[in-house]
């Protein structure tokens, strides 16, 4: 113990506190300052309000555009464009047509797009 003791001091005397000065400074300009890379805590609370401000108005959008189509076609816009199935998996579900799906979810998207604009537009 004593002999590790020593060699530890030893070491520790080598490294005197100019030690650090003596390592020649990195000349590499092209890297960023530490503290720039560090995220924004204020940017990142900005980008996650603005998140979550866009999916109330979408959310609010397909409530409205619920109330106004049919039970039906809305269960299948939900099905395929919400819940990701499949056109086939939900047609056969419902009990229409693969074209039926492709046309609902197209009218109904149009319809939820066109409230989101009109929600935007009352924001201001």
């Amino acid at each position: 113990m004593h002999v590790t003791r020593l060699r530890i001091i030893d070491q520790l005397r080598k490294r005197q506190p100019g030690f650090a000065a003596k390592i020649p400074p990195n000349s590499d300009t092209s890297r960023t300052a530490t503290i720039e890379r560090v995220p924004d805590p204020v940017c990142a609370l900005d980008s996650i309000w603005d998140e979550e401000w866009q999916k109330n108005i979408v959310d609010a959008a397909m409530e409205r555009v619920k109330r106004r189509v049919k039970p039906d076609h809305y269960q299948i816009f939900y099905l395929n464009a919400v819940k990701k199935l499949g056109v086939r998996k939900v047609a056969d579900m419902v009990g229409v047509n693969v074209a039926q799906v492709y046309l609902v979810k197209h009218r109904i998207a149009a319809l939820i797009k066109k409230e989101v604009q009109k929600l935007e537009a009352n924001e201001l």
